[in-house]
């Protein structure tokens, strides 16, 4: 409390809502939870009169920050009669499968399998809720699918209120401080991703925050797998925010260790990155287990990193530090996939990062954002940025998908298909639901591993981060996740059984065969000439399923018992790269011809280092904007 009243930009804040806002609102406290300013008031009401929503409105404008209603406790209804109130307002349409009350936020969770009814037309029976209960409604999804993960984050964030809120509380006062340092110094530092393909992550260093962008591991079992952190002079405590911009490894595979090691800070991304978070460190934890490598961290540091995550929506602008505003936009790349804009300073420099992103339509996502208020600086991907990374349409690459894939069926063979769990799993899945709805394919049974079922029941959660075709079907139509001819896998016996079949299509993780159930299915298939392994996701430098694309046809696998077999590979391996969440040769110069406003300067990373050399020289040709390629530890100051 002291530190509130002694800072001014704090207490500034606190004097404009104080006069702005009706007396008879009667506020009782103003509190600072991360990135909002949270304004209690025993009649919640006046504010949604036509003066108090004014003078709402006219404090965002003054302040510029984002403020959130609440009721004081002694003015909310019990949880038994506000929960007889929801019953009785919300219609059974809407499938009702729990409310959970949040005493320390006064928030009311009201999980549904059709939240649309909940909400109503503009928000109509939310603001009932409210007025009826003084409890600030909160909707969530009932996947159509058993997920979980869905259940246990959900069941974190809800044991573990009282810490969540003292945290936010803390992450508050430190993003709306005064600044300290006066304004003048941006630098971004490449500590992984620069040069290579793995271990994505950024330091933006202002005069006054330390702002990460991804945290990162090398998908590859490899000696140089984490970021280069220890070449910094920076205490952990001294980082304002971690921003992760998906669901993949190679972006958040790192974070764990932030918070094994003394960070205590949050991290911002969406809320599907969040749950997706939890899925993917769970099973890499397994997966160490699994091949007697030491743990690199543990369960715990992975539960108090969601316990720090604050969720985001696209396009929601949110302060992080003192100095830095941040918005998430689409990126394409897999479900809650974003682009970074960072607003640094009062105009001093905006940096765009894209994260991996697709600048083209898919099946399962829109395409990538590419017009944002102002940009000097776009840090942009660089995967396929070769003068061999042009891919075929994407009618095409389905075409010669879908081809493979019958005539392998046809000749009474299996397809194995290795994945990625997020984005790719259900993009294929997809493609292959839909050719069999269409008579395209026969109705052969699809296997799926168990995490990619778990990523797909996150995908149900959420529809809104989806294609608007795959949205309406989830809500409207048939939900092609759940297509009767799709199947589980539980238990390496099945395995066994699945590799028997006269034909079957095999989806299984992970995507580059370093590891996870691919690997079973690749050792039982691989000697049989009728069966096809179909490659759809890119492979790293070093991956086993980069050295089979190179010509390997002998693959060493260890028995149970520890000894080494070699396997005779004799199925069709076939490359199919338009499938990718990745954006090809000419998409990333399209994009860097249109993202709106055209930048100062575009830095290129997550590519290999010739094919990163390749985009930079085709876009100094073409649009004449300085390209800077940094090697991973070295430095760009963006302003000085």
């Amino acid at each position: 409390m002291i530190r509130m009243i002694m800072d001014k930009t704090i207490e500034k804040i606190r004097q404009s809502i104080f006069e702005n806002i009706p007396l008879e609102a009667r506020i009782t406290k103003i509190e600072f939870e991360g990135p909002l300013i949270v304004i209690y008031t025993t009649r919640p009401e006046v504010l949604f009169t036509e003066d108090g929503s004014g003078a709402i409105k006219r404090i965002v404008k003054t302040i510029k920050k984002r403020i959130v209603i609440r009721t004081d406790p002694e003015a909310r209804k019990s949880e038994e009669e506000a929960k007889r109130i929801i019953e009785e307002l919300v219609p059974p349409e809407a499938g009702v499968t729990n409310i959970y009350f949040d005493r320390e936020k006064g928030e009311v969770e009201i999980e549904a399998k059709q939240p649309g009814y909940v909400i109503g037309k503009d928000g109509s029976l939310l603001n009932m809720i409210f007025l009826r209960t003084h409890w600030k409604v909160r909707v969530l999804r009932s996947p159509p699918l058993v997920s979980r993960t869905v259940s246990e984050v959900r069941q974190i964030y809800r044991s573990r209120t009282v810490e969540r809120k003292r945290f936010l509380r803390e992450t508050g006062l430190s993003i709306h401080r005064s600044p300290i340092f006066k304004q003048g110094r941006v630098r971004i530092v490449a500590l992984g991703g620069f040069g290579e393909v793995g271990r994505s992550t950024i330091l933006v260093q202002t005069s006054e925050s330390n702002v990460l962008l991804d945290a990162g591991i090398k998908p590859s079992n490899v000696a140089d797998e984490y970021p280069f952190l220890d070449i910094l002079d920076l205490d952990l405590e001294n980082l304002n925010a971690v921003v992760l911009t998906h669901a993949h490894l190679d972006h958040l595979g790192f974070v764990p260790f932030l918070y094994k090691y003394g960070y205590r800070g949050p991290i911002y991304t969406t809320e599907p990155t969040a749950y997706l978070m939890k899925l993917l460190l769970e099973d890499y934890i397994e997966v160490n287990k699994k091949e007697g490598k030491p743990l690199p961290f543990s369960k715990k540091d992975i539960v108090e990193a969601l316990v720090r995550t604050i969720t985001l929506k696209y396009d929601e602008v949110t302060d992080i530090a003192p100095d830095i505003r941040l918005t998430l936009h689409n990126a394409g790349h897999v479900i809650g996939s974003s682009m970074v804009h960072l607003h640094i300073g009062n105009g001093l420099c905006n940096v765009v990062y894209t994260g991996d992103f697709k600048f083209g339509r898919t099946r399962l996502l829109d395409p990538a954002t590419y017009k944002f208020p102002r940009v000097e600086v776009l840090i942009m991907e660089s995967t396929y940025g070769g003068r061999e990374d042009v891919m075929p349409p994407r009618e095409e690459t389905e075409k010669m998908f879908l081809e493979v894939v019958k005539k392998t069926i046809a000749r009474g063979g299996k397809v194995l298909i290795p994945v990625l769990a997020v984005g790719r799993a259900q993009e294929i899945l997809l493609v292959l639901v839909d050719a069999i709805r269409r008579g395209l394919l026969p109705e052969i049974p699809i296997f799926v591993e168990g995490m990619i079922s778990e990523a797909t029941a996150i995908h149900t959660a959420f529809p809104e981060y989806l294609s608007h075709t795959v949205r309406n079907q989830i809500y409207y139509e048939e939900n092609p996740f759940v297509a009767d001819f799709i199947e589980v896998v539980k238990g390496q016996n099945k395995r066994m059984e699945i590799a028997e079949l006269d034909s079957a299509v095999i989806l299984a993780t992970s995507g580059m065969l370093t590891g996870g159930p691919v690997m079973d299915y690749l050792r039982l298939l691989a000697p049989d000439e009728r069966n096809s392994i179909i490659f759809v996701s890119y492979q790293v430098e070093g991956t086993l399923g980069r050295r089979i694309l190179q010509g390997l046809r002998e693959i060493p696998f260890t028995s149970p018992n520890g000894r080494v077999e070699i396997i005779k590979m004799k199925m069709e391996v076939h490359r199919i790269e338009g499938f990718s969440g990745h954006s090809d040769r000419r998409q990333l110069l399209r994009y860097a011809e249109r993202i709106t406003p055209r930048p100062q300067r575009i830095v290129l990373c997550h590519g290999e280092k010739r094919k990163i050399s390749e985009l930079a020289t085709l876009i100094t040709k073409k649009l004449n904007i300085r390209v800077v390629e940094l090697n991973n530890t070295e430095a760009l100051a963006a302003r000085l």
